[in-house]
């Protein structure tokens, strides 16, 4: 990608740029043509920053690149560029370079919980898989700042092959997401040979992608990746939009094409100051994602990492948010509002309280409008004691093929034949594994 000296030589290059160029809707001439920096951006936008804005911008872009495709910046709403949301997420802005002192490069340690390069295992049963550092544009409040920008890059198969080693020999894992990065800036074939080695492995249950493309590169999903994700199935898709200006026709048919190829779609929003921090705002969204036969999945609380501070709203406004879903849409167009707890805690939901009080026989409860009701409980209901001696009880246990293993957290206490009485978080197995790689 050429970085322009000057205004003129920009104009000259990017006279064919734009919705009517020959290569629009090819990916990989929106990824030749991804804009990374000033001049060109001006020239594509058709803006001119002011002068000491535009230092402030040269210095945050030094710190934290720039790089945005065609495609997402004709999205902008110029005539009010600073305010426009899609422009707020793809643009630089100079309070990046604010970094508070509860900010971190990684926030959610996942480095901390990493056994092998590329590997997060922080949950029982799943591993984060990082097989990519390339995204198609950099996301202003992306997470990973520390990863993507400045070492862009794909995994040589010799790094990825240590992942999936580590995946095979860990029987537990029966769910793997692969992220980054982005996973779809794979080339086909080298993301076919990933998903065949993965899918041969057989305790891995269900694959999972992470991708943006769908929001910021559609052109991406063509007919010939669907068929290879068909064909590794079952895969699960979770894309990122955050506002509804990001729906487009085209995004639709992306989605359309993952949809029609049995791909089952997902979305996790983040909230962002200034971007989607509005219930009108946020209905809207889950609302035509549902339309597309996107189930909104989760909505984040805005990260600790650095340079993120202007992104973040106070928790009660995802409270909000919610309370303004629930009940005024359907069920399913409702995302979990969770915090990515700093440390490697995991994601906690944080929903409204509707559980108002309760008693050894009544339960009080309000829904969405206020109403205040009772649920009577059951006057006599004897419990089955539970020794894990699953062949000589009543209840009827059927695993399929499914293999037992021991509960941990919440669920350990709540146990009848496991007598922990307290939960030390030094006990866990996340931090067993850390403990285990330093000797």
């Amino acid at each position: 990608m050429k970085v322009f000296s000057d205004r003129a030589e920009a104009d000259e290059e990017y006279d064919d740029i734009g919705v009517n160029a020959p290569g629009w809707r090819d990916w990989k001439w929106q990824v030749a043509h991804t804009v990374r920096d000033l001049t060109t951006l001006e020239r594509v936008l058709g803006i001119n920053f002011p002068e000491d804005e535009r230092r402030r911008l040269v210095e945050t872009i030094e710190k934290f690149p720039l790089a945005v495709t065609p495609y997402y910046l004709s999205l902008i709403k110029t005539d009010d560029y600073a305010n426009d949301p899609v422009y707020r997420q793809a643009v630089p802005s100079p309070d990046e370079l604010i970094i508070e002192s509860c900010e971190l490069e990684d926030p959610l340690a996942e480095e901390s919980d990493s056994p092998v390069p590329g590997i997060t295992h922080r949950y029982p049963d799943r591993v984060l898989f990082l097989v990519s550092n390339v995204c198609a544009m950099y996301c202003r409040h992306c997470t990973r700042k520390r990863r993507v920008g400045d070492r862009d890059r794909i995994p040589t198969w010799e790094e990825m092959e240590a992942g999936i080693a580590y995946i095979r020999d860990h029987p537990e894992v029966r769910d793997v997401l692969l992220s980054g990065g982005d996973p779809l800036m794979l080339p086909d074939d080298l993301l076919d040979r990933l998903l065949t080695q993965l899918r041969q492995i057989p305790h891995v249950e269900v694959i999972r992608i992470g991708s943006r493309t769908p929001v910021v590169l559609p052109f991406r999903i063509t007919d010939a990746l669907v068929t290879i994700l068909k064909k590794h199935q079952p895969i699960w898709l979770n894309t990122h939009f955050n506002h509804p200006q990001e729906i487009t026709p085209t995004s639709e048919q992306a989605l359309a094409k993952l949809s029609d190829g049995g791909i089952p779609l997902g979305n996790q929003s983040v909230l962002l100051a200034g971007v989607n921090d509005c219930p009108r705002i946020m209905k809207a969204l889950v609302q035509k994602l549902v339309k597309n036969r996107v189930r909104p999945y989760y909505l984040y609380q805005c990260d600790l990492s650095e340079g993120l501070s202007h992104f973040r709203t106070p928790v009660g406004k995802g409270i909000e948010i919610i309370e303004n879903l629930i009940g005024h849409t359907s069920g399913f167009a409702v995302p979990t509002y969770v915090i990515d707890a700093p440390g490697g805690g995991g994601k906690i939901p944080v929903m409204p309280t509707y559980l108002i009080s309760y008693s050894t026989n009544k339960v009080i409860l309000r829904n969405y409008e206020g109403v205040i009701t009772t649920y009577q409980e059951p006057d006599h209901y004897t419990s089955i004691f539970c020794d894990r001696n699953c062949k000589d009880c009543s209840l009827q246990l059927n695993l399929s093929g499914g293999e037992e293993q021991h509960v941990v957290g919440i669920a350990r206490l709540l146990s009848d034949y496991d007598e922990t009485t307290a939960l030390v978080p030094t006990d866990s197995e996340r931090i067993a594994r850390r403990d285990d790689e330093e000797e």
